[in-house]
């Protein structure tokens, strides 16, 4: 009978594969790159297939390499339940924590962040902000922070808050182009959007009942450089409210087609479903609901856009004979 895979090479196959780079996960697991493939080329010539290709620039799964990695990842999650089973009986939540998390949370989060590695010093945590979606089933993460109900099978939401979503412009911008008073008005503004899914440039903006498709002239996955393009007049941006909420207050945006878009995005904490929690992750999802989403403040060392003038903005694209008002 063959003997088992050894645990040494599946991490290191595992590693190498979240880190697209032999370099980076010998980093990871503190041993010499040359360890690494040499662990490699042990686990390839021992399954008899090529799980990897490398190139000078890139490495890619082969279809032997995806199907290893899906049941590496359950081998190794094992083990690491194991190793958190046995540590549990002293009371000390230690261990390895992988969050991603979405820019912008705010200094509420900051501070529950701090705190939290304050109470558990011997907690190794990883906080990886990005918009893209990460795989919780494989991707090498415990949990993730997002601004979305969509769900994939085996995944646990825990709803932290609702962020009201408001269209807004400058007031200098209104004044150029025109204030519009439906939906229909937007096809003569510029429109500011954001990614679906953080990866898919966004074709619609939610609507009451439904969505509407939006022609967008400036597309970013980082809300407040959204907000930042608005203030400077660049066109209608559709932001969460406690991000614009400063800048409404100060007369510096003005809220637009209130009665038009009416919509909610939903901070939630995701983990994937497991029979047996590890100690640490179960102790941040205590410490992230009790944060309970905080408040997203602007940044505070952002310097603060001028607000534009009317002689900044961009004109407004006609086409010969159009009279049009700016009203839209």
């Amino acid at each position: 009978m063959d003997e088992p895979l050894e645990t040494s090479e599946l991490l290191a196959f595992s590693k190498t594969v979240e880190a697209r780079s032999l370099s980076r996960a010998a980093a990871e697991l503190g041993v010499p790159r040359a360890t690494i493939s040499r662990r490699l080329v042990r686990l390839e010539e021992r399954l008899g297939v090529r799980l990897l290709r490398r190139t000078t620039r890139n490495l890619a799964l082969t279809d032997a390499g995806e199907a290893l990695y899906r049941h590496a990842r359950v081998v190794l999650d094992a083990v690491h339940h194991a190793e958190a089973s046995v540590r549990e009986a002293n009371d000390v939540v230690r261990g390895e924590l992988r969050v991603s998390v979405p820019p912008g949370l705010g200094a509420s989060f900051s501070a529950m962040l701090c705190d939290f590695a304050r109470r558990y010093p011997e907690v190794r945590l990883h906080v990886h902000s990005t918009t893209q979606y990460v795989d919780l089933q494989r991707g090498g993460y415990d949990l993730a922070l997002r601004a979305s109900s969509a769900l994939e099978p085996g995944l646990v939401a825990r709803k932290l808050a609702r962020i009201p979503l408001l269209a807004v412009a400058s007031p200098a911008y209104l004044e150029a182009r025109g204030t519009p008073r439906t939906r229909r008005d937007l096809r003569s503004h510029r429109c500011m959007m954001g990614f679906a899914r953080g990866e898919l440039p966004q074709t619609h903006w939610p609507s009451v009942g439904g969505k509407f498709q939006v022609e967008g002239a400036l597309f970013t996955n980082d809300m407040y450089l959204l907000c930042d393009a608005a203030l400077q007049g660049l066109g209608i941006a559709l932001l969460p409210q406690q991000v614009a909420r400063p800048h409404l207050e100060s007369g510096a945006l003005v809220h637009v087609l209130a009665g038009a878009i009416q919509a909610d995005s939903h901070l939630a904490v995701i983990y994937a479903e497991r029979e047996f929690m590890p100690p640490q992750l179960r102790a941040f999802i205590d410490a992230v609901m009790a944060w309970g989403g905080g408040d997203l403040l602007p940044r505070a060392d952002a310097p603060k856009p001028k607000r534009a003038a009317k002689s900044d903005l961009l004109p407004r694209s006609r086409s010969p004979g159009d009279t049009r008002r700016g009203s839209g």
